[in-house]
């Protein structure tokens, strides 16, 4: 995946706000493995002083903290940074409470436990979506033969380019991203399609079929079914 950098070519700033120190941790660690600026903090009060002090471009933020809990300090954080980007971690997965912390302004919900390819996966598509980074033009995605440029969204597999629609795109991207790991339906639905929660998993087959239509026709397939868990990019 190609670096994300501010417009000034400056790594991309993280809050983690989150009061299970493991988790902190391990968010810290992968988030500067990718190569952006990571602080922390353990409660919301923290929290805003380290804004403060940071400037973060986007926060993860644990909807249940001691004393002041998520939905105050995106609240507090708002004041000052309306064009934050906000990505929730919860252990709850009602829906209210997923429509309560969009509601409230957050950008993005993640439920625990949550894969860190997908916090990941939501960070840089909030970061993308809000227009405040850029990435690193000589990195491509590359499966096999096939290759994507997400800032010019141009997709070929053995050089011959491929057109594609928005969302097929982003589909493909999903699925590039994550290069031999199974993806459920619900999955997909979920990232490419957000918080549509009438939508039906015929969806996501009807836009894997169209993929498959334009990538796969007559050659060595690249997406493949697992049956009964969902669909895997691989060469």
């Amino acid at each position: 995946m190609a670096d994300l950098l501010r417009p000034d070519g400056t790594p991309v700033r993280v809050l983690v706000v989150d009061d299970e120190p493991d988790l902190v941790e391990v968010l810290e660690a992968v988030l500067r493995q990718e190569h952006f600026e990571v602080r922390t903090a353990g409660d919301g009060a923290t929290a805003l002083r380290a804004a403060k002090e940071f400037g973060p471009d986007a926060v993860v933020l644990d909807v249940m903290l001691p004393g002041m809990d998520g939905l105050e300090v995106l609240r507090r954080l708002r004041e000052t940074a309306p064009r934050l980007c906000v990505l929730f971690l919860t252990a709850r997965d009602a829906v209210e409470d997923r429509v309560a912390g969009i509601t409230a302004g957050g950008d993005d919900y993640v439920t625990k436990p949550f894969s860190l390819e997908e916090v990941l996966a939501r960070l840089r598509g909030l970061l993308r979506r809000a227009g405040m980074t850029r990435a690193a033009a000589e990195e491509r995605l590359v499966v096999g033969e096939l290759e994507m440029d997400e800032e010019a969204r141009e997709v070929s597999r053995a050089g011959v380019p491929i057109d594609l629609t928005p969302t097929e795109f982003e589909v493909l991207r999903l699925l590039m991203c994550n290069p031999r790991r199974v993806l459920t339906k619900g999955q997909i639905l979920d990232q490419v399609w957000s918080y549509d929660f009438g939508g039906q998993a015929h969806v996501v087959e009807l836009y894997i079929s169209y993929l498959r239509k334009k990538i796969d026709s007559g050659r060595a397939p690249l997406i493949h079914t697992v049956r009964g868990v969902g669909y895997v990019l691989k060469p």
